[in-house]
């Protein structure tokens, strides 16, 4: 069964659906799209290994021409040199407006395929095949592409929605545990930052998304989707309220920064302890009961994720050296740092009104338990 979530953004409005076995059809997806019969597909390494094989059949079933370019795995390729390495192949691959780049990968080929698409010719259509569960619930839907620079992540970018979006469950079986939890992360939010009845479902079926049945999957992934796309209808450049999708990512991309953007620390599993701290500090501030920050990591702790900066192997910095990181966030306006905080279970917010020395004492806190 498949379902589909539409985000509705009039003229640059798309679909994205969710089931299993959708690799295997998405010639038939992605033909009523091209005005010829060609695609250009961007991949990495070991997502191509796995996938590419794929999806080349079922573009030829369907009569379509394929041709890939191959990128390094990890997020070092979100990077400058590899933009350039992109814009200038679709350049040479005669790549035109109309035409559709496929990004076969999970956030990192993403951000990086949309990003490239954006920018060539003033922007060219592409179609996101999300291959990690991070990638499906987050990073393919809402038109987010970019880069990292020296300074911090996901700094350069653009708005660039997808013109479709295909997260075929099934080829999350492929993924090592550590990297499927580390996706998990990003669902989590969703029911921290607006639904408090699906956090109460993902703790009551824990154990089935753990074991990937398909069935609690196609769930966890359409739900969140389905939230996620509701917020970007309603807010797409992140005016207002789709700043609620960062709950735990000022915190995650300080502690990113500070791993050096390594295996250290993935996205997914930064985000759950920037959940987690986030919870700390709304607990800390007297916004949300202080049973609220120990429910949540109970359930992290029951999905096998990190939740403390203990979890994270190696030294971290001081906490005034992670806080004047989290200064770099992109979420800094007029010089203050605006945090994703919540008053319980499904009810976040966002504000610039948090105490200097409140942030340092949960991060001294949780270095402390090192």
């Amino acid at each position: 069964m498949v379902k589909t979530v539409h985000v509705a953004l009039g003229e640059r409005a798309y679909d994205v659906r969710i089931g299993a076995g959708l690799l295997e059809t998405a010639g038939a997806a992605l033909a009523p799209l091209l005005p010829r019969n060609r695609v250009v597909v961007v991949s990495d390494a070991t997502v191509a290994k796995a996938h590419l094989g794929t999806l080349q059949t079922a573009l030829e079933a369907e009569g379509i021409t394929c041709t890939s370019l191959l990128l390094p795995p990890g997020e070092a390729t979100k990077c400058w040199r590899e933009l350039e390495h992109v814009v200038e192949w679709l350049l040479a691959k005669k790549v035109e407006r109309r035409d559709v780049v496929v990004a076969l990968g999970g956030g990192v080929i993403g951000d990086l395929v949309g990003f490239a698409a954006a920018i060539l010719r003033r922007g060219v259509r592409f179609v996101q095949i999300p291959t990690s569960l991070l990638a499906q619930v987050d990073s393919s839907v809402g038109g987010k592409t970019g880069i990292n620079s020296p300074s911090g992540k996901n700094l350069v970018g653009a708005f660039h929605q997808p013109s479709l979006v295909l997260a075929d469950i099934a080829v999350l079986d492929t993924l090592t545990d550590r990297d499927f939890l580390a996706g998990y992360g990003e669902v989590v939010k969703y029911g921290l930052l607006g639904d408090a009845a699906f956090f109460d479902w993902l703790e009551a079926n824990a154990a089935s998304v753990r074991r990937r049945d398909r069935a609690a999957l196609a769930h966890a992934v359409g739900r969140s989707v389905e939230m996620k796309a509701g917020i970007v209808a309603r807010d797409e450049t992140e005016q207002g309220e789709r700043a609620l999708l960062n709950l735990g990512h000022t915190f995650c991309h300080a502690l990113e920064s500070a791993t050096g953007y390594s295996a250290r620390l993935l996205h997914g599993e930064g985000v759950a302890i920037g959940c987690a701290l986030a919870f700390d500090l709304s607990a800390r501030l007297g916004l949300c009961a202080q049973e609220d920050p120990s429910r949540l990591r109970a359930h992290l702790g029951a999905m096998g994720l990190k939740a403390d900066l203990a979890d994270i192997p190696g030294d971290l910095p001081d906490a005034e050296a992670l806080f004047a990181l989290m200064g770099q966030d992109k979420k800094v306006v007029d010089g203050a740092i605006r945090f994703v905080l919540a008053r319980g279970v499904g009810q976040a917010f966002v504000t610039a009104d948090v105490p200097r020395e409140t942030v340092l004492t949960v991060l001294e806190d949780g270095l402390r338990n090192r």
